[in-house]
């Protein structure tokens, strides 16, 4: 497979791990599968008459119904429902004190969950039952079901301590005399399979919480009987429970009692058998797979509060700025007027690599600019008759330079060479400007501080789905996100689509340079550190064809993404150096690399933990912090399409766009990082252009003009 395919896959597999390992989780702690019902009290005339007169510990096997008792001064502790990572241990911690053996019977989801504390359980001579999995009632299972609850237990147990156990516990039993018709099949059933049930005595009642006295009292056995005692080292606050065993066990060990494990107790062998071989590591697998989901989740969540607080900051300001930068623009203006507009002539820049197209659409929507200029449009090398094409139109002020194909900057610096003005403005061979263009994105250059000038690139195809999602983006993330940076001075980027610069700037710092994928913010954060002011004209519309295929979006975005992090790497130095280059690097850079690189590579984890709340809650809070963030980003968007004047409707598609996007976003970005810690290097990707914007929305094609 070739390398950047495997770069594209790797994203898409670490994607469905993480969804992965957030349904394992999920699974583990028993929020799908889980099942609360409990039975009521049912009738008992189909239990044989000797299991319910008998012992607490129920033999089934082979298709006999015995019962067996603890002999007298003995206890055999017992403790459901764990392990849990606080009680268990302090439970362990007083049975260790007091030198006392217990039985633990384990849920699966626990013992998955906590395998360091079964393993504490064996290594401190304690034994080990079953609990089910997850803890249902298990009269109200199908056979399958049950051997399910059995096997994933014994699955849990073997990966945490290497054994398997005979032992079983019912959840919600009691003693043997409250077995019923409900209940006893479901016993004889895991007899078949090999299990004793291990039912109680006595019942502690410490999930109650009576108190420890209560607790001793229900614990005690009379006349110094033997006993099977119930107790709980989780499910709740069992910090009564940890109080009574340390006062329980000293007082009854002075009667006389000896507290024994259940197959101590009846001198019988071991419920532990070793595994092995394939058993082993499936149960080892299955430990680690579960400790890595539950560690990977709390990383997921802990980004899912960064990516929260990321995306509100970011909304916060774009918001709060774009007001201060439209009252400023409001109250200053770039327009032309008495206030010394600027009318110097300028220099066009069309780079242009087999633009045959779109190239006539550009060009002539360059010859109705209000604002005096030329048009140098230089063929890097084009195949297609790029060159020809301009030079058939022979329109005055329009020059071709042609060079052999050495890429976009190489281009562009050709250009600046054969610029005639000292004000040069750079546009995409795809782009048309709107007549007032050129002079609006020209006018900041009043500010003799101002060495470069951003426009406002507007997406000119946005009649398919594609596209108007693109129109939303580059109407909220790119021309909204200009404000804000435009207030804080460190806009990151000059869009290639419509850009403006002083020729001393582009000397001062070297002209454009091919280091980067991203020429365009590269030669914009060189000239903030240069001391050069950058700043964003709003009015100055061009209106760009956007790519109209996943694909062509993904080679777009993805040498967007890679350029930017090539750039931001250029520059780091600029963090901590003095002056203008150390404030944009300390402003700038953080600003750029949080909400362009990693926002949205944490930003899917909004959608991963949405598809989790749904499939396992909670779902309530879930839905309605997804739509809660949704409707910041309308609101955002709305005010964004507002400010540029542009109609409402497309934000309809606005859910469906966030989540695509989100994910499309993240796999680009993971792209990204990938080709640029395994040292590819990008090369130019050409997009596939329709021609499809001739003209700004309101203004007849080329092809009417010429009709009428």
């Amino acid at each position: 497979m070739p390398p950047l395919r495997l770069r594209r896959l790797l994203p898409l597999v670490l994607l469905l791990a993480m969804m992965a390992m957030l349904m394992l989780r999920g699974y583990v702690h028993s929020e799908i599968l889980a099942d609360h019902r409990i039975r009521a009290e049912a009738p008992a005339d189909r239990v044989p008459r000797q299991i319910l007169d008998g012992g607490p510990v129920v033999d089934t096997r082979g298709g006999r119904a015995t019962s067996l008792d603890v002999p007298d001064h003995r206890i055999v502790l017992t403790f459901d429902d764990g392990p849990d990572p606080k009680w268990t241990p302090e439970v362990l911690d007083v049975l260790k004190k007091h030198h006392a053996h217990a039985v633990f019977f384990i849920t699966g989801t626990m013992a998955s969950r906590y395998p360091d504390l079964v393993q504490r359980m064996v290594d401190e001579g304690h034994e080990i039952g079953l609990h089910t999995f997850n803890h249902p009632d298990l009269s109200y299972q199908s056979k399958r079901r049950i051997d399910w609850e059995l096997t994933q237990n014994q699955l849990a147990l073997e990966g945490a301590a290497g054994i398997r156990t005979s032992l079983f516990r019912p959840p919600y039993s009691s003693s043997a005399d409250a077995l019923d018709n409900a209940s006893w099949p479901v016993t004889r059933y895991v007899g078949s399979r090999g299990y004793l049930t291990v039912l109680t005595t006595a019942d502690s009642e410490d999930w109650r919480r009576p108190g420890v006295r209560q607790v001793i009292r229900n614990a005690t056995p009379k006349a110094g009987r033997g006993a099977i005692v119930l107790m709980h080292d989780s499910g709740g606050d069992r910090a009564q429970t940890v109080r009574a065993l340390d006062t329980y066990l000293p007082g009854l060990r002075k009667q006389g009692y000896a507290f024994q494990n259940l197959t101590e107790a009846l001198e019988a062998p071991s419920a532990h058998t070793p595994v092995t071989g394939a058993d082993l590591w499936k149960g080892r697998a299955w430990v680690f797979l579960v400790t890595t989901a539950d560690d990977l989740t709390g990383v997921l969540v802990v980004g899912l509060a960064a990516i929260g607080v990321l995306v509100l900051a970011r909304f916060g300001l774009m918001l709060l700025l774009s007001a201060v930068h439209t009252r400023r623009t409001r109250r200053r203006g770039f327009t032309r007027g008495p206030d010394a507009p600027v009318t110097a002539p300028v220099s066009v820049l069309v780079p242009a690599y087999n633009e045959a197209k779109c190239i006539e659409n550009t060009v002539r929507s360059l010859m109705r600019s209000e604002h005096p200029i030329e048009v140098v449009v230089i063929d890097d090398g084009s195949a297609d008759g790029t060159a020809r094409i301009v030079e058939d139109l022979a329109l005055p002020g329009v020059r071709v330079v042609r060079q052999h194909n050495a890429g976009k900057p190489a281009a562009l610096n050709r250009g600046i060479a054969n610029a005639r003005h000292d004000l040069i403005v750079m546009m995409d061979g795809d782009t048309v400007f709107e007549p007032a263009t050129v002079g609006e994105l020209v006018q900041p250059f009043a500010d003799p501080a101002v060495g470069a000038v951003a426009g406002n690139a507007k997406v000119g195809n946005k009649d398919t789905l594609i596209g108007a999602w693109q129109h939303i983006e580059y109407v909220m993330g790119f021309n909204l996100d200009r404000r804000m940076y435009d207030v804080l001075r460190c806009m990151p980027t000059i869009p290639g689509a419509v850009g403006a610069f002083r020729r001393s700037a582009l000397n001062r710092v070297g002209g454009m340079s091919d280091d980067t994928l991203a020429e365009d913010t590269d030669i914009t954060m060189a000239l903030h550190r240069d001391g050069w002011k950058v700043v964003y004209a709003e009015k100055a519309r061009a209106w760009t064809e956007a790519p109209e295929s996943v694909q062509q979006l993904w080679s777009q975005r993805y040498r967007w993404c890679y350029g930017t992090m090539q750039a931001i790497w250029k520059h780091r130095r600029a963090v901590v150096e003095k002056g203008p280059s150390g404030r944009f690097g300390r402003v700038g850079l953080p600003l750029v690399s949080l909400f362009m690189v990693l926002a949205p590579l944490l930003a899917p984890l909004i959608d991963l933990f949405l598809v989790y709340g749904l499939l396992f809650g909670p779902t309530g809070r879930t839905v309605a912090a997804w739509f809660g963030v949704l409707a910041v980003q309308a609101g955002c968007a709305a005010y964004a399409f507002v400010l540029d004047r542009e109609r409402l409707t497309p934000l309809i598609s606005l859910p469906l766009q966030q989540i695509l996007y989100r994910q499309l976003m993240y796999v680009v970005l993971l792209q990204s990082w990938i080709t640029a810690l395994t040292g590819g290097r990008l090369r130019w990707q050409k997009l596939r252009r329709k021609g499809q914007v001739a003209a700004p929305p309101g203004e007849s094609t080329v092809a009417e003009r010429s009709a009428a």
